[in-house]
């Protein structure tokens, strides 16, 4: 059953309940009843005043005037009892409505309505102007109207509070794909660099092969062949390219680093970083060896921006089938704060090359961030022969 429909048939509830107690205490009638008038017009104004109830959370103040006006109007007019259940009650429940259900405005018009009935009847119905009476349904009435005001104010500050947690978590969300396309864009901006260095290389070769040639026919044709297909495949990938590279960004002059550079990039630590190599190096991709150079890279930046380390050790492990990168240092670990996207980066490199990336805080404190390159067929070493 949806929540609106449980809520009304709730206020149908309530209303029914009520309106039968105060039938039944006028015509029982209960020990509750008081003054004198008639019990036929009594009844109908219970009856009016619990069929305002059942609209209490929909339309919060017509529901608390009628509940509110209906027997001090009547009552100027002819006599009618003077009823606990079916006219007490139904007033306390329109207070409290009216302040948890309406706005600010209609609470206090409410709440204003409520107090002149209640200054009505300690004036005009000599049964309720006795002191008792009167600290008893004055209190009763302001507990009920205060209560549905701190409700109301307390459900709105929770519903501001789950709004603001959705509106963060979708904007978390936004900056992380947001991130993940900046590095990728990032990524096929550096690749596109390397691609072109070596078809622009293969042209070259190609054209210096066909001018020292002497006239083969066929070598000659197919050394064109492949000038001209390397020339167009490097025009199409500028084209690919320029549709995701930043228009605001200074064209790249030099050369994408690779492993060569790491020893100048510990050097420019401002934290003592050692570089350690283990195995044996051999020749990598030059894709593979700027991703291992943009991890490094980018792990040594959140060491210096956020580990507040006091030495940090780069390892470079060349194993059989894959190349691992580490970055340890001795900072505070998961007391640091978060490296911004820097992860994310480092993850989607290593994963571009069917990689992947671990990190973990160390024991004691410091930070691990580590990640295995794969290496390609062309850059596995040969198996030895038996």
């Amino acid at each position: 059953m949806h929540a609106p429909v449980a809520r009304r048939l709730g206020d149908l509830a309530i209303a029914v309940v009520l309106a039968g107690v105060g039938v039944a205490e006028i015509w029982v009638p209960l020990g509750s009843v008081m003054g004198e008038g008639s019990r036929a017009l009594s009844t109908a104004v219970v009856v009016v005043v619990c069929a305002a109830l059942v609209f209490r959370r929909t339309h919060p103040l017509p529901a608390a005037l009628v509940a509110l006006l209906a027997w001090p109007v009547v009552y100027s007019v002819s006599p009618v009892l003077v009823l606990f259940w079916g006219q007490f009650v139904p007033i306390v429940v329109a207070l409290y409505s009216v302040a948890r259900h309406g706005n600010r405005r209609q609470a206090f018009i409410g709440g204003g309505v409520g107090a002149g009935v209640l200054l009505f009847f300690d004036l005009r119905v000599p049964e309720l102007g006795e002191p008792g009476e009167i600290v008893f349904h004055w209190l009763v009435c302001t507990v009920a109207w205060a209560l549905g005001q701190f409700v109301r104010g307390y459900e709105g500050r929770a519903r501001a509070q789950a709004e603001r947690a959705v509106a963060a978590e979708r904007s978390s969300r936004e900056q992380a794909l947001q991130a993940v396309a900046d590095e990728r864009a990032r990524i096929a901006r550096e690749l596109h660099d390397i691609v072109a260095h070596s078809v622009s290389v293969m042209v070259v070769q190609a054209g210096a092969a066909q001018k020292a040639l002497d006239d083969p026919a066929f070598v000659g044709t197919a050394l064109e062949s492949i000038r001209t297909t390397g020339t167009t495949a490097l025009d199409e990938m500028r084209r690919v390219v320029a549709l995701i590279r930043d228009p605001d960004a200074p064209a790249a002059l030099r050369p994408q680093p690779d492993l060569a550079d790491l020893e100048r990039l510990v050097a420019e630590m401002d934290v003592p970083t050692r570089l350690r190599v283990e195995g044996d190096p051999r020749p990598l991709s030059a894709g593979v060896a700027l991703a291992a150079f943009r991890i490094v890279q980018e792990a040594l930046t959140n060491v210096r921006r956020h580990a507040d380390a006091g030495s940090v050790e780069v390892v470079l492990r060349h194993l059989p089938e894959h190349l691992e990168v580490e970055v340890v240092d001795d900072g505070r670990g998961a007391d640091a704060p978060s490296g911004g996207h820097g992860l994310i980066g480092m993850r989607e490199r290593a994963q571009m090359y069917g990689g992947s990336l671990f990190t973990d805080s160390r024991p004691g404190g410091g930070f691990t961030v580590r990640a295995v390159l794969p290496l390609s067929p062309a850059t596995a070493p040969e198996e030895s022969p038996a």
